[in-house]
């Protein structure tokens, strides 16, 4: 059993928390949107209320302004079952703002103001206790800037060395990196060291010469982690474990078809359900049936205005997958 814990309590989630201000206009691009709605998100942040959502105890690590926005963050978390004794918050910056919109395709994009998350220091890691979680996840954001690359640097040796799973989402925002060179190279020890290793098809194209999902999966099978999913929104998913990775017909899931309203949040929910899975199969295997319920959830959070809010609880995905039964019952086929 990876990890060596029958429980993973809490699952501890790092990074970046922050206002999410996101287009309530029908415009498929920035520059066009006329009115945001502000809400709480961050990746991080959303996989850990998902988590709490699902059942399963979670805690927050990561910093905000000491502000208006810092302290709704806090509320709102704490709120929704996390555990904040790890939100720090500082008078050196103000909370993070990040702008969201969709395109054509109804695919999520966001433009980041990095303030306060930044701030992330490895002396809040060494407060954490990243060695008594029961896993840990991670994004790429906070890798783009110190010291909070430091600090999810350090909790990465902590939790290599205290046998704790690393779940690592990907999540590049390409905005926020001076290059995609350096994007490849400070997501690389995380590539190594990911027990489940989450990306979409848009990030693997950005950090490596792939074409599609095939070449994607090959070149990240090199990694060895032992879970590995790959998403393409709205079109469905890619899984596999450590070495069966090379057959990604038999290997797709499809997506949900819903009426989406907006697609933020619906990653973060899906990687906290594969977490929650993966918890529940105490780190031994992932099946096609934990990535339906991971895309239950996806599709489930798109239907509501989010992200934090629309994060759907174990019992909405199971009476979602009960009405959506034949469908289920489509894309997980018997073998």
């Amino acid at each position: 059993m990876i990890g060596g814990r029958a429980e993973a309590v809490p699952v501890l989630c790092l990074g970046e928390v922050l206002i999410d201000l996101i287009a309530s206009d029908d415009a498929t691009r920035l520059e066009d949107v006329t009115a945001f709605a502000a809400r709480p998100g961050g990746a991080p942040a959303n996989a850990a209320v998902a988590l709490a959502r699902l059942g399963t105890a979670s805690a927050f690590c990561g910093v905000v302004g000491d502000d208006p926005f810092g302290a709704r963050l806090r509320a709102t978390l704490a709120a929704k079952g996390v555990d904040t004794t790890r939100l720090r918050a500082t008078p050196d910056a103000e909370t993070t703002i990040a702008f969201a919109w969709r395109d054509t395709r109804g695919d999520g994009h966001f433009r980041l103001l990095r303030l306060a998350d930044c701030l992330l220091s490895p002396d809040d890691v060494a407060a954490a206790g990243v060695d008594r979680v029961g896993a840990m996840v991670v994004g790429s954001v906070a890798l783009a800037a110190e010291p909070s690359r430091s600090a999810v640097m350090r909790a990465a040796e902590i939790a290599a060395a205290s046998n704790v799973p690393l779940c690592f989402d990907v999540n590049l925002r390409p905005t926020i990196w001076p290059d995609l060179a350096a994007a490849r190279t400070a997501c690389e020890p995380l590539l190594h060291q990911a027990t489940l290793l989450k990306l979409s098809l848009d990030d693997a194209q950005s950090l490596f010469p792939v074409d599609d999902a095939e070449s994607a999966l090959a070149r990240l099978d090199r990694y060895g982690a032992p879970f590995v999913v790959l998403t393409d929104g709205a079109r469905g998913a890619w899984f596999g474990m450590r070495g069966l990775l090379r057959a990604p017909a038999d290997r797709f899931v499809p997506a949900f078809a819903v009426d989406a309203v907006d697609p933020t949040g619906a990653g973060d929910a899906f990687t906290a359900a594969v977490v929650s899975r993966l918890i529940a199969n105490q780190w031994e295997r992932l099946d096609r049936e934990d990535i339906v319920f991971a895309s239950a959830a996806g599709a489930l959070t798109t239907m509501r205005r989010g992200a934090i809010d629309a994060l759907p609880s174990a019992d909405e995905i199971e009476s979602f997958l009960a009405v959506r039964a034949g469908e289920a019952k489509r894309i997980t086929p018997d073998y």
